[in-house]
């Protein structure tokens, strides 16, 4: 009995030392791929980490052949001769197989950067990680929706709420970290990123926006330039809200250097016309440098200077409605000349026209499709995309505006990411290519059944651009939350994933 137990005892070790490993690799690229779904014909569900490992340490599996159902959003594994996509291994304890899956996206998943276990799968197979903290950080779990900038000299990141691993409530003030940039000591995007994040007392992810008040603090892409003394600073505006149609107050902040947090700088009406908004870019039109806002289009800027900044009625909208009026319905008042043209113009105290704004005028006749310079249509399917958010940036490479922007309402709820380009920041946008989709059919008890996921809040880090702008790195939020999926995917549930685009592609060309 006592040879027996010891035998056990030994195996158990064993299997726990050196599980077998299946790495999913990118066919095109030949890099790991993360959050591909190996299934077993059983529903024991794997998921490749950061690097494309699964580490399969399932005793009853020993020594046998097992088949796993293989999926991933945006690619494709081959299907076998009886038309299921995937494959049969035999598990050998120690062993390894390397899968090739085929990417149906043009963007390529590289890596997850937030929440715990990056590289899990990576360690429990005994092969290195390539970034300082694979398995957990600052005990973070999940991150929504990251902001950034450059300031002093660092990359300065921002989410939402945060998950914590000791409790199931966590950080809904913000979370921040730093990040050196490429050749100042940061890694290769391809690579990764090593965060170092704010912490308090605990070790945790500290709140960056502490304020006294109930409700969670949201904040926008910060804004750097220098104050009125000439010193460079860094300001945000925040949304304090009771819940995702309940906003509670809004603001400007300022990040103090010393503490290492945002503190109040100056409100903004609930109901102001025009403030900072989005995922802001600067540009500068006849030397003269602005802050552009996408909502979701890039239609509302300000000087880039704090004066202007702070004060709201130096902000402008690019709208077609008369000045100083708003979206009314059929009383929508628009601004025409004496030919009867709609004229897009900046105007001051005036907002643009959100897309379902400008849906409803197109269906009530108030306005017709050529009169509108925000109106992107899916170069494939000629269909029209409902645009939600996303960010955009000038590009040396393609010597244009370049968005990337997400759809809401096609195929997933909000999982599709698209490319557009443009001359001008405020248009005309009007022909974008699919890059990115979290829609796929797969196998169910009664034929193929749909299966979605979110990837919201999609912003570029042009930080990190490549071979001259060639090659262009974003992220995003993954989550099941308004997909209508009830199944959350472990560990990437709510948290940050990489993708970088190759603006070369030929696939690219939007004519």
């Amino acid at each position: 009995m006592i040879r027996f137990l010891l035998a056990v005892l030994l195996l158990s070790s064993t299997l726990r030392a050196a599980p077998f490993v299946i790495e999913v690799v990118d066919e095109q690229t030949n890099r790991g791929v993360p959050l591909v779904e190996l299934r077993s014909s059983s529903n024991v569900r794997y998921f490749t980490d950061s690097a494309g490992i699964a580490a399969i340490d399932e005793p009853g599996w020993i020594n046998q052949k097992v088949f796993f159902f293989i999926t991933s959003f945006g690619y494709e594994f081959p299907a076998d001769g009886f038309g299921e996509h995937g494959t049969a291994v035999e598990v050998k304890p120690g062993g390894a197989v390397k899968l090739k899956i085929k990417r149906l996206n043009i963007a390529e998943r590289l890596y997850r950067i937030t929440g715990e276990g990056i590289y899990r799968d990576t360690f429990l197979a005994g092969r290195k990680a390539p970034i300082e903290q694979p398995l957990l950080n600052a005990q973070t779990t999940g991150s929504d929706s990251v902001e950034s900038a450059i300031y002093k000299g660092k990359i300065h990141f921002f989410w939402g709420d945060t998950g914590k691993l000791s409790y199931a409530l966590g950080n809904f003030q913000t979370t921040g970290a730093v990040a050196d940039l490429p050749g100042s000591g940061g890694l290769d995007p391809s690579i990764g990123i090593n965060l170092r994040y704010f912490t308090d007392a605990t070790g945790f992810a500290k709140h960056m926006v502490p304020l006294k008040e109930p409700g969670a603090v949201w904040v926008d892409e910060p804004l750097v330039l220098d104050d009125d003394q000439g010193r460079e600073r860094m300001i945000t505006a925040f949304s304090r809200v009771k819940d995702l149609g309940t906003c509670l107050e809004r603001g400007l902040l300022v990040y103090n250097d010393d503490k290492d947090i945002f503190e109040r700088l100056k409100p903004i009406p609930l109901n102001a016309p025009l403030a900072p908004n989005g995922h802001a870019f600067k540009v500068t039109i006849d030397n003269q440098p602005y802050f552009y806002f996408p909502r979701p289009y890039p239609c509302v800027r300000v000087k880039a200077d704090w004066k202007s900044v702070t004060d709201l009625v130096d902000y402008e909208g690019f709208t077609p409605l008369k000045q100083g009026s708003r979206f009314s319905e059929e009383k929508t008042q628009l601004d025409r000349d004496n030919a009867g043209h709609v004229r897009f113009t900046w105007k001051k105290g005036t907002p643009p026209l959100e897309p379902l704004q400008i849906d409803k005028l197109l269906k009530s006749g108030k306005l017709s499709k050529d009169e509108v310079p925000t109106l992107l249509v899916d170069v494939d399917t000629k269909k029209p995309i409902l645009l939600h958010g996303g960010s955009v940036y000038w590009n040396d490479y393609r010597k244009k505006y370049i968005m990337i922007g997400l759809q809401s309402m096609g195929a997933s709820m909000l999982g599709e990411i698209y490319f557009a380009e443009s001359e001008k920041p405020e248009g005309p946008w009007t022909r974008g290519k699919k890059i990115v989709t979290h829609h796929h059919e797969v196998p169910g008890t009664f034929g193929q059944q749909a299966e979605n996921m979110d990837f919201y809040n999609p912003t570029q880090h042009p930080y990190y651009d490549q071979q001259g702008g060639r090659i262009i790195y974003f992220e995003g939020t993954y989550t099941h939350s308004f997909s209508g999926n009830a199944e959350r995917t472990p560990r990437y549930e709510y948290n940050q994933m990489m993708y970088r685009l190759d603006l070369g592609d030929p696939r690219l060309n939007l004519h």
